[in-house]
C-alpha cells in the first residue's frame, strides 16, 4: 500500500552528517518495527538506527562507509501490499548525492545491490562554479564554499585532512583565511589590534606533513575511524585557540580521609561507588558560577556565555581511543546524583552504549590524567569550549603545615590540577584565579559532611 522512506536521523546538535558502518538487513529482507536496520557513526559516537515501520527493505541508496548528510533518504521500506511489488526507482533523493564517492575518493561503480539516487541539478547562473563530481564534500563545506565564492578549481586544490582525504570544516576555513591574507598588499600595514604599531605580515601557507622514511623494520597500523576523528579535532583545536596552561598544587588530605571513611556507607545507602570524579565536578561547578566566562564559547567576535553547566568527562576506551560523555546541568545535582551519572556514563562509554545526545552540548571538560599515574598534564581544549581541567594522581608527600605552635612537617595527600584555556577570552589572571578557586574548594572540603 505504501512506500516508506528511511532518512538519516538527526543525532545531536551541530552534527551534519554520519557514516554508514554497515547494514543489518539486505534488500528483500523483512524488518520489524523498531528492529535495527543499520549501524551509523558520527565524530562523537556510534549508534543503531531502528526501522520506524514494519515492511520489506526494497531499496538501499548508500553503501557501507558512505558519508551521508542528516535528513537524506538512505533506503525505502515497502509496507503491506507494496512489499509484494518490485521496487520502483527512487525519485526523492538527497541533492548532494551527485558528489557521493567511495571512501577512496573515486567514482563508485554501479552496484546491483545498491541503487544510486539521481541528483538534481541547480541553475548555476550567477553562482560560483559547481563542485566537482569526483570528490565528496559535506553540506557544511559546500555551504562555506558557496558563501566565500570558492571556485571548483580552488576547492579541488585543498588537501583534506579528514577520512579518505575529505575536506573538513577546519581545512576549508584555513584555506579561506590563507586566501584573504595572500590577497593583502605586501609590506607594512596597521595592526587592527593596537592601531599604533606597524608590523610586516607574511602570507600564511599550509605546511605539508613531514615525509617519514619507511624501512623494512616497521609495523604499519591503519588509524581506525574514531582515531582519525580525534586527530582531526585535536589539530583543529590547536589551530583555532591559543592554548595557555596553569597549574596549582592542592592538599586534598581532608577529602581523601572523608571518602575513605564514608565509601562503604555511601554504597550501602545508594548502591553506587563514590569516586573522586563527582567531587571534582562539584568543585568545578561552584567555581564556574563565580567565573561564568570560563563556561563560554567564541563565535566570530562574540562571546557566548552558557547558562547551563554541562560538564564533559573524558573517558578512555578499551580500544585506546577517547570519548567525552556529558553530564547535563551538573550544578543541579547532589553528590549522589553526580556519582550515579559518572558511574553510568563511564560504564556505558566503555561498552560503546552511549546515545548520541550524551556526547553533545558540553560547556567545560574534566580529564583525569592521574588515572594513568601522571602527576599533571597539558590537555587540549575540547572545542568549542574555552577550557579543560586535568586532575593528576594523588600522592602522599611531606608538606609544611602552619599551626598555632609553629610550622611542622607532616605527610599529606597532594595532587596537581592543570587547566588549559583559550587565551582569546580567558587571560592568565582569570584562568589562574579560577583554577586556584577549584583547588580551594577541594582543600576546604568538609570532613564532617554527611551522606
Amino acid at each position: 500500500m505504501a512506500k516508506f522512506e528511511l532518512v538519516m536521523p538527526k543525532l545531536g546538535e551541530s552534527i551534519m552528517e554520519a557514516t554508514i558502518l554497515g547494514w543489518k538487513k539486505n534488500i528483500g529482507d523483512f524488518v520489524e518495527q523498531d528492529e535495527t536496520i543499520l549501524d551509523i557513526a558520527t565524530d562523537k559516537v556510534d549508534s543503531e538506527v531502528p526501522s520506524p515501520v514494519s515492511g520489506v527493505l526494497s531499496e538501499i541508496l548508500f553503501k557501507e562507509n558512505d558519508v551521508v548528510p542528516i535528513g537524506a533518504v538512505i533506503a525505502w521500506i515497502a509496507t503491506e501490499a507494496e512489499a509484494d511489488a518490485p521496487p520502483a526507482p527512487s525519485l526523492k533523493t538527497p541533492p548532494v548525492s551527485a558528489n557521493k564517492a567511495e571512501s577512496n575518493g573515486k567514482h563508485s561503480e554501479p552496484d546491483t545491490a545498491v541503487s544510486k539516487p539521481v541528483a538534481t541539478v541547480e541553475n548555476s547562473k550567477n553562482k560560483p562554479s559547481t563542485l566537482p563530481t569526483d570528490r565528496f564534500y559535506s553540506p557544511l563545506v559546500r555551504t562555506i564554499a558557496k558563501q566565500e565564492g570558492i571556485s571548483t578549481h580552488e576547492l579541488e586544490s585543498i588537501a583534506g585532512s579528514g577520512n579518505a582525504g575529505r575536506v573538513t570544516k577546519a581545512d576549508i576555513l584555513d584555506f579561506v583565511e590563507n586566501k584573504k591574507v595572500s590577497n593583502m598588499p605586501h609590506g607594512l600595514y596597521t595592526s587592527p589590534v593596537t592601531q599604533r604599531e606597524t608590523i610586516l605580515e607574511l602570507p600564511k601557507t599550509v605546511t605539508p606533513p613531514p615525509v617519514v622514511p619507511i624501512s623494512e623494520n616497521v609495523e604499519i597500523l591503519e588509524m581506525d575511524r574514531m582515531r582519525r576523528l580525534i586527530a582531526d579535532h585535536m589539530v583543529m583545536s590547536l589551530r583555532v585557540a591559543p592554548h595557555v596552561t596553569s597549574f596549582v598544587e592542592v592538599d586534598v588530605t581532608n577529602l581523601v580521609n572523608w571518602r575513605n571513611r564514608i565509601k562503604s556507607q555511601f554504597h550501602q545507602k545508594y548502591g553506587e561507588n563514590i569516586t573522586f570524579t563527582p567531587i571534582f565536578i562539584e568543585a568545578i561547578c561552584k567555581a564556574l558560577r563565580e567565573f561564568p566566562l570560563v563556561n563560554s564559547s567564541i563565535v566570530d567576535n562574540q562571546i557566548i556565555v552558557k547558562k547551563d553547566l554541562n560538564i564533559g568527562m573524558a573517558a578512555a576506551l578499551p580500544s585506546g581511543n577517547l570519548i567525552v560523555p556529558v553530564i547535563k546541568n551538573a550544578d543541579t545535582m547532589n553528590l549522589m546524583g553526580l556519582s550515579k551519572a559518572v558511574n553510568d556514563l563511564a560504564t556505558r562509554a566503555r561498552a560503546n552504549k552511549l546515545k548520541p545526545d550524551e556526547t553533545q552540548g558540553g560547556t567545560f571538560t574534566l580529564t583525569n590524567v592521574g588515572g594513568f599515574g601522571n602527576i599533571m598534564g597539558t590537555p587540549i581544549i575540547n572545542q568549542p569550549q574555552v577550557a579543560i581541567l586535568a586532575t593528576g594522581t594523588i600522592k602522599k608527600k611531606p608538606a609544611v603545615i602552619e599551626t598555632d605552635f609553629g610550622d611542622v612537617i607532616a605527610v599529606r595527600q597532594i595532587m596537581y590540577l592543570s587547566m588549559s584555556y583559550d587565551h582569546r577570552i580567558v587571560d592568565g589572571s582569570m584562568g589562574g584565579t579560577f583554577l586556584h578557586r577549584v583547588g580551594q574548594f577541594l582543600e576546604q572540603f568538609d570532613i564532617q559532611r554527611t551522606v
